[in-house]
């Protein structure tokens, strides 16, 4: 310990202030999160809606999908309507509407400039006064506005019931026909609606901005950036320049380039008899391949209904799989095999840590996490299904249905599940590596890979902070700790200190590189991804100190990433350190691959859209899915990949992987990837922000934008890129699918009396 005190101080430093940070601002939501008032109340003390109301259309919107069928305050599919600028438009346009028959008998379109000026003056004033009153609870509304709500709940009634008249706007927004069959509970949606966009046009202070910091845009009540966002964002690019330039100079004076031992001429790793549950491996890398190609070819289903919303290819499917039902399979899918391609990288290890075997009983935990992992995966699916297709009943929907937010989307039940499969994976991990830590030796790096074992077996538990009914700002909090704090975070540290450990074992860097890179890497990647976790949160309730620190620490996020050029090619120079490294080669392409999205899908992508200028006119828009493609196929899609890859040379020790097989793999996926990317999402993406800045959000996600002769174009080209990354994706899941069933390579590894010196 005492050869890295400093980096463990550093870590530790980052740790502790980070989530002192996150923390106290956390709390900062649950204490000024926008009100759900206990009524609204018309002029005449008429109760509109209550608390009650709201909370149990909230749990609506969840049963029908929530996030996965348009978005709420940003956050959500791209399909549909943000349902909160969208209620806020429609709410405008029929006040606008009812005001100029009211006040000069005409239609507000045949009003002079003069007349629609003072119009939308009365509007702005009405809009954006806050009249809740806090003692009471109350917020009380016009008259006017009683009835501009009135009119906008009808439409939506129409929309979510399922009237004739509006059967092109639903196929449009990929909605299924009759999407939300009782009455009582559409009703109940409408008031959901309602107060989100309440909160977005209604300011927290006199003069000051709204609940959501004048998100979205909206010019008929002026919603625009406001000054804090402008002056964060410049602070954000500033120490984005200033990050980058400290981490330059520091890599030219720190770094030795003399870290290479001389590699062994033998693998160590082969020098290894497989365990009992080495050799149970074999069927997570099948239902790993299983569940990528489901979500592959879900992922072009889902593309598809975005040009025929209804159907698919002429078959009208949506009353059966609707948009809503597929893309929750889709990110599912890919979060499941994700995740086990990272548990069983770590199941792998743990024999290797415990000196080569198996801790007692390790097989059999490892068969019942498999299985845990099949029912749980089963069980979410089919919850999905029946929440969507409204037969299971309201108060069972949550819990084993549907949650209706975005990567969180699987039932309660199978939430909890998941959480102790998790757990069994953390149990099985330290069988293995706890008795190595009691031997004498450095243990440094072998620490550090248990603390990022243990982040991940745990902090997947903050998604239990939060429930059915909970505040949605509150919600958004905790979702977030699980997307980006558990996954971006922790995932991060985890692949970095296990590739560093397979170098390490491999003979192919010295164990003080590894452990020193691990160390530093933690502590750059944490700095800013921990309180970097706000900056999804800028318009989800929260107040300017949140949006500050989202902005700064976001900004810091990227910089590590700008080294990852010289990671991959670091990577891929280790195939010529030794002749037997050419039975690892493409676990290591994929692993170059890893640190080139790396740079390109998390870094550049994903500083486009952070900076809170940017994310105000960007948050909900095409230009987001750019960065989730890139970032969570590219990134941890390939990591997964290659963690599989390499697993599956060692448990089959004899297989040599197919050249024609791989290259079409590697390559396809990766140009399949840039051409989705680059060919549409973000052309759709780019054409969708012009209309965000020109005209507001609304317009950005409507009809008339996304059905577009020119968007249906690019979006029609995306079939290009999905085709591409189909094939590639099929080689890879035919060569895993042929390794692992092969009856070469069965028998266990060559040498029993081979040793390995390892970081145990």
């Amino acid at each position: 310990m005492r050869a890295y005190r400093s980096l463990w101080w550093t870590l530790i430093g980052v740790l502790a202030v980070t989530f002192s940070i996150l923390g106290y601002f956390g709390s900062e939501i649950y204490r000024k999160a926008p009100p759900i008032p206990n009524a609204f109340v018309s002029g005449n003390g008429e109760i509109l809606t209550t608390k009650n109301k709201i909370l149990d259309g909230q749990t609506s919107w969840q049963s029908v999908g929530g996030m996965q069928l348009g978005s709420i305050w940003g956050h959500g599919a791209y399909q549909a309507p943000d349902w909160t600028a969208d209620w806020l438009h429609r709410e405008l346009v029929n006040w606008l509407a009812l005001a100029a028959q009211e006040e000069f008998g005409l239609r507000y379109e045949s009003l002079t400039e003069k007349e629609k000026y003072a119009l939308r003056y009365d509007l702005k004033l009405e809009y954006r006064t806050n009249t809740y009153n806090q003692d009471s609870g109350i917020v009380t509304l016009s008259k006017r506005r009683v009835a501009a709500i009135e009119q906008t709940a009808t439409y939506y009634d129409a929309l979510f019931g399922g009237d004739p008249a509006l059967q092109q706007t639903r196929a449009h927004y990929a909605m299924k026909e009759v999407t939300l069959p009782n009455i009582d509970r559409r009703a109940r949606l409408t008031e959901f609606f309602f107060w989100t966009s309440w909160a977005a046009s209604t300011e927290r202070s006199i003069g000051g901005a709204t609940y959501t910091n004048n998100w979205p845009h909206e010019p008929l009540i002026d919603n625009k950036p406001t000054a804090e966002n402008i002056i964060w964002s410049i602070i954000s690019v500033v120490l984005l320049i200033a990050g980058i330039g400290a981490l330059v100079w520091a890599w030219a004076f720190l770094r030795n380039e003399d870290n290479h031992p001389t590699a062994p001429k033998q693998d160590p790793i082969s020098t290894f008899n497989l365990t009992p549950s080495q050799k149970s491996l074999g069927k997570y890398l099948l239902i790993i391949v299983g569940l990528f190609t489901l979500q592959v070819f879900l992922g072009g289903f889902t593309a598809h209904y975005t040009v025929e919303g209804q159907g698919f290819y002429g078959v009208q499917t949506s009353e059966w799989f609707p948009y809503s039902l597929v893309r929750t399979w889709h990110i599912q899918a890919a979060l499941f095999w994700i995740a086990t391609g990272f548990l069983a990288a770590g199941l792998f290890l743990a024999p290797i840590i415990n000196g080569g075997k198996d801790p007692k009983l390790q097989k059999l935990g490892v068969d019942i996490l498999f299985w845990a992992l099949i029912v749980v995966v089963i069980g979410s699916f089919v919850g999905n299904y029946l929440a969507i297709a409204q037969v299971l009943p309201p108060e069972l929907s949550f819990w084993l249905g549907h949650q209706g937010y975005e990567f969180v989307d699987l039932g309660r039940l199978w939430q909890i599940g998941k959480f102790i499969g998790v757990v069994l994976w953390l149990i099985l991990m330290l069988r293995g590596i706890v008795p190595a830590l009691k031997q004498k030796g450095d243990k440094n790096l072998l620490a550090l890979f248990t603390a990022s074992v243990v982040a991940i077996g745990l902090f997947y538990g903050a998604g239990f902070f939060y429930g059915e009914r909970t505040h949605i700002s509150v919600m958004e909090f905790w979702r977030w700790w699980i997307v980006h704090l558990w996954v971006e975070g922790f995932f991060e540290v985890f692949a970095t200190t296990a590739l560093a450990f397979i170098f390490f074992n491999m003979g192919l860097v010295s164990k003080r590189m590894a452990t020193v890179t691990s160390l530093a890497s933690a502590s750059l990647f944490l700095l800013g991804g921990v309180p970097g976790t706000f900056h999804h949160l800028y318009f989800s309730g929260t107040t300017t100190p949140v949006m500050a620190v989202g902005a700064t620490f976001s900004a810091l996020e990227v910089v590590p990433l700008i080294l990852l050029g010289y990671e991959a090619w670091d990577h891929y120079s280790l195939k010529n350190r030794a002749t037997w490294m050419v039975k690892v080669k493409w676990p290591l392409m994929f692993f170059v691959a890893v640190a080139f999205w790396n740079m390109l899908g998390a870094g550049v992508l994903g500083f486009t859209i952070n900076p809170p200028i940017a994310l105000y006119y960007l948050q909900g828009l095409n230009t987001t899915a750019t960065h989730a493609h890139g970032a969570l196929f590219g990134v941890y899609g390939f990591l997964a990949l290659g963690f599989s890859l390499l697993v599956l040379r060692y448990i089959r020790p004899q297989l040599i992987f197919s050249e024609k097989l791989m290259k079409t793999a590697f390559w396809w996926m990766n140009i399949g990837l840039a051409l989705m990317i680059f060919t549409s999402l973000l052309p759709v993406g780019i054409i969708q922000f012009i209309a965000s800045v020109s005209e507001g959000l609304w317009y950005a996600r409507s009809e008339s934008i996304m059905q577009s002769e020119v968007l249906v174009t690019l979006r029609w080209i995306r079939t290009i890129g999905d085709v591409v990354f189909i094939i590639g994706a099929l080689a890879i899941t035919w060569q895993v699918i042929r390794g692992v069933l092969s009856l070469e390579g069965q028998s266990a590894m060559n040498s029993p009396s081979g040793k390995l010196e390892s970081i145990s």
